[in-house]
């Protein structure tokens, strides 16, 4: 699809037109220039302020077909920071409206295209805003359906029943430890991952790397006093490394961190049903760990086998009773909608035998194409369902939960991810992650350790976020282990230890 936008030459609103206009087209060019084609679709802009009134007309010509809607809002009378956002949220507005009538496309989630939608509610219950209040400015700024806020507001509900004292968690951290290893490639992942024992994959020195960001970070944080809420063992795999290399890591954990028996959550990552072992089930059990992820993704083998995933089906139902028998009882399983050839019929499949193992969480993804993996770099090879199909499969996932007593408690989105959904974290009450809700919600920050880790620094009393992500490939990051972890300790120095100026 090729479009040419007319009236708005300011760049400040070209990214977000863009955005709404990927959400009803794949792929489309859009051009800002003042020359047209024959075979081009023509949205133009007319604004106009009178009496203290600004009015964005929008007219949408296509297939000879032409559409037209307008917004309008008060001028402030004063200078005001807020007011060029409102005029971006106008534009999307009137782009959203022209779209959905020209194509039938109802998009639910309105102009919104950040990922995490339910900090809006947050951010209106730190200020005491009235529920109805709230959900009218979500309704109005963001067109929001109503189905949607309530998916929202529930959310919010579950998490603050979580961590009550979620917005007091400031003066903590979170640790994430990453492990760039899988046994494969995933074809739709961009995580840092490297085929374990392949040239990327020497463990021994990258693991020393870790050990030392560990020691340092651990050496500071029990010197300012600082409590750890979670830790989250991610990647790649982090049970793709030896049993006994998972046994000096945790010894390392419980040596270094301050206070580790009164942390909140420990979460490791065994996503790959066929990197676990009882031998690494005893590690976890030896440190006390019992909330891990086993992901199926699908229970389909001509999926897995499609997607890169070098284990079957019967091998994720095996250990995850392997786990159960060895004791771990906070077992999470991610499914993922949309995957190449899968439709309502193979979703319906893998809700059924989910059924059989009722894990004690379950994150339903909604595919992505994420830019830089395989699978959107040879888009025609894969297959997926469109957009009606992946709605209805979102809608047996939520009945699925609701009958089965889990509860969604954190969400997120993505750009490119199909039918313009979300991915949604259920749990039964009480075996939800603490961490998925520090991450998704950005309440605290979060110190990234290891190859690829990020880390995410929120200011305690501004909120202010900064980005800090250690090198992607093993090499790269044994190289520079030290310099990246006296950065973050710099910056950790800044956050939590300068007094605040008068």
């Amino acid at each position: 699809m090729k479009l040419l936008v007319k009236g708005i030459s300011d760049e400040y609103f070209h990214r977000p037109l863009q955005n709404i206009v990927s959400l009803f087209f794949d792929e489309p060019t859009v051009s800002f220039s003042t020359m047209e084609d024959d075979d081009q679709s023509v949205l133009t802009f007319n604004w106009r302020e009178e009496h203290g009134t600004l009015m964005i007309e929008g007219t949408f010509s296509t297939n000879g077909q032409t559409f037209t809607s307008q917004k309008q809002v008060d001028v402030p009378s004063v200078e005001d920071k807020e007011w060029r956002k409102q005029q971006k949220y106008m534009v999307s507005q009137v782009v959203l409206s022209l779209l959905q009538e020209a194509t039938g496309i109802i998009q639910p989630w309105g102009v919104l295209t950040g990922m995490r939608p339910t900090k809006l509610l947050h951010k209106h219950n730190q200020k005491g805003t009235q529920l109805d209040i709230s959900h009218k400015d979500l309704k109005e700024k963001y067109l929001l359906t109503d189905q949607k806020i309530e998916l929202m507001q529930r959310i919010v509900n579950r998490q603050l029943s979580v961590v009550p004292d979620l917005y007091e968690l400031k003066d903590e951290v979170s640790i994430y430890i990453g492990i760039p290893f899988c046994p494969t490639k995933c074809a739709y992942c961009t995580f840092p991952a490297y085929a374990i024992g392949g040239k990327q994959g020497k463990v021994d020195s990258f693991l020393g790397g870790l050990h030392y960001e560990m020691r340092e970070t651990g050496r500071w944080l029990k010197e300012k006093g600082i409590k750890i809420t979670t830790i989250y063992y991610g990647g790649g795999t982090p049970t793709s490394i030896s049993a006994e290399e998972m046994d000096m890591l945790y010894e390392e954990m419980m040596d270094s961190f301050p206070n580790v028996e009164s942390i909140r959550e420990i979460t490791v990552e065994a996503g790959r049903p066929d990197t676990i072992t009882p031998e690494k089930l005893d590690v976890l059990n030896k440190w006390n760990i019992d909330r891990i992820s086993i992901n199926p993704q699908s229970y389909s083998n001509e999926t897995l086998k499609a997607i890169g995933r070098h284990h079957s089906v019967e091998e994720t139902i095996e250990k995850f009773h392997l786990a159960r028998e060895m004791g771990m009882n906070n077992i999470n399983m991610d499914l993922i909608i949309g995957l190449p050839g899968e439709g309502v019929k193979e979703f319906t499949h893998t809700l059924n035998e989910t059924e059989k193992l009722l894990p004690e969480s379950l994150t339903v993804h909604t595919l992505s194409f994420k830019r830089a993996s395989e699978m959107t770099k040879n888009k025609e090879k894969y297959r997926v369902a469109g957009r009606e199909e992946i709605e209805q499969m979102m809608g047996l996932a939520e009945s699925w939960t609701m009958e089965h007593g889990y509860e969604p408690y954190y969400l997120y989105r993505q750009n490119n991810i199909l039918g313009n959904l979300e991915n949604v974290g259920y749990a039964i009450p009480g075996q939800e992650s603490i961490y998925n809700i520090m991450i998704m919600e950005e309440v605290q920050t979060i110190i990234g350790l290891g190859c690829g880790a990020a880390s995410k620094f929120i200011h305690p009393t501004t909120g202010k976020i900064t980005h800090l992500a250690n090198p992607k490939d093993p090499k790269s990051y044994n190289d520079h282990f030290k310099e990246y972890t006296d950065k973050k300790l710099s910056i950790l120095e800044e956050l939590f230890c300068q007094k605040p100026s008068i």
